[in-house]
């Protein structure tokens, strides 16, 4: 069931990163806000399911829903911020350097885990950063048209959104294995191995869920209309009906529902065998989302890019590979 899992969860993530990139514009200012709260409410939604298919327990839900908030808390912000850097960046870019994560969740196992790392690992993680900084590097006339477009000051700031999620998804990732590797030493209280990963989804789907109600609240302070026309606030927008407006954020609720599907099964794949091979493999997002960009969305990057892309590439195989 792991291969199924990984595949399943792998091109799930990778439609919803074309759809974040399809939905989240950057002449809409709230996008990626919006955005949030959709993958929060559909996730909430899965919660509710599991709660009532599962054997979770209940009774221990409110103290796990504390101690998980760590892991929650890193990937809801480092979802935020790639959300955000989409608006202004190519998914060709930003995805292969997010995905890169996978190579310092091995490092930080290694700290912590006291997880030994063989040469070969070590080779491959440096093959890997090797690929971003030459992408970042070889980026001149993206980073040239986007201070044109943007401005300096958030042409600077959209580049290290995917930087940012790599970095607090890798921590997210790590403490995923900590929290999930063996119900007895878990972290979490009265679980089993039969609904440690159910328990663990829960929480974090159920603090995704918190975190879109706040976001709801604040757009409706900000006087904020949800369901405007992507890129276009003006009053003919306000004329259309509810289903029509709500038909034009259908690239957000696509990435929402297709990230659901993806979180579905990821835990899962955790649970199967090295947890560690099961992240690395699902980094696979990357080669499906890249392949997509450049035939949905017809991005198009410097022959350099596209060679340290597939130097980040061979990184993340070898990985997958070693694990």
């Amino acid at each position: 069931m792991l291969w199924f899992f990984l595949i399943f969860s792998t091109v799930c993530w990778g439609l919803a990163e074309i759809f974040y990139k399809k939905g989240n514009v950057s002449n809409e200012p709230y996008a990626h806000l919006k955005t949030t709260v959709l993958v929060g409410f559909f996730f909430g939604i899965y919660s509710v399911i599991i709660l009532l298919t599962q054997d979770v327990n209940i009774k221990y839900l409110p103290i796990n829903f504390v101690r998980y908030l760590p892991v929650a808390a890193c990937y809801i912000v480092s979802m935020m911020c790639s959300y955000y850097g989409v608006r202004y960046i190519e998914e060709s870019i930003s995805d292969p350097i997010e995905n890169t994560s996978c190579a310092f969740v091995p490092i930080l196992c290694a700290i912590f885990l006291h997880e030994r790392l063989s040469l070969k690992t070590v080779i491959a993680i440096v093959v890997v950063v090797v690929g971003i900084l030459g992408v970042g590097f070889f980026d001149k006339k993206g980073k040239e048209d986007r201070k044109r477009a943007f401005g300096k000051k958030l042409a600077i700031i959209s580049i290290t959104m995917p930087f940012c999620y790599m970095i607090l998804d890798a921590i997210g990732t790590f403490l995923d294995i900590y929290y999930t590797e063996d119900a007895a030493s878990s972290v979490l209280v009265g679980v089993t191995d039969g609904n440690l990963e159910h328990t663990a989804n829960c929480c974090y789907e159920f603090t995704f869920l918190l975190v879109a109600i706040g976001i709801l609240i604040y757009l409706k302070a900000k006087g904020v209309k949800f369901f405007t026309v992507e890129g276009n606030d003006t009053d003919a927008s306000q004329n259309l009906s509810l289903f029509k407006r709500i038909g034009k954020q259908h690239n957000k609720i696509l990435a929402a529902v297709f990230e659901t599907g993806g979180q579905a099964t990821y835990l899962f794949a955790l649970s199967e065998g090295s947890g560690i091979a099961a992240v690395i493999l699902g980094a696979g997002t990357v080669i499906i989302s890249f392949i997509l960009s450049r035939f949905m969305l017809k991005e198009k990057l410097s022959v350099m890019q596209y060679v340290f892309i597939a130097i980040i590439f061979a990184g993340i195989i070898s990985l997958s590979l070693l694990g």
